[in-house]
């Protein structure tokens, strides 16, 4: 009874934290996330651009596996989406995979890296 107690106060504390303007967010998709970077007592938003490889549901842990290829080499970044430092997702381009998982880009590239586009 304590410990059904206690889950049911943890999941309302994070439902707290759960952005509800995010959009639909699909492995393949590609994405603009705004990002609060914080320098001294300066604060920006930096764009990291790229594609969805990966995605991971778990409520206020929620995380996508985002890679751009930057100056010839792949970079991967994993983002926290209900994080207060994602300051925004923007959707650019969705595109058709049969795979929850694209791990296979990593050894795919230039015109072979592409994936099809989906039109809603």
């Amino acid at each position: 009874m304590i410990i059904a107690n206690k889950q049911k106060y943890l999941d309302d504390l994070q439902n707290q934290f759960l952005k509800s303007d995010l959009p639909t967010l699909e492995v393949g998709d590609g994405v603009k996330i705004g990002v609060k970077i914080i320098e001294g007592t300066k604060e920006r938003i930096q764009f990291y651009e790229g594609t969805i490889i990966a995605k991971k549901n778990s409520s206020v842990n929620t995380t996508i596996t985002v890679r751009k290829i930057l100056q010839g080499i792949g970079v991967e970044r994993v983002f926290l989406i209900h994080s207060p430092k994602v300051n925004s997702i923007q959707v650019l381009r969705s595109s058709k995979v049969r795979r929850s998982k694209l791990y296979y880009l990593r050894n795919l590239r230039g015109k072979a890296s592409r994936l099809k586009q989906r039109f809603k």
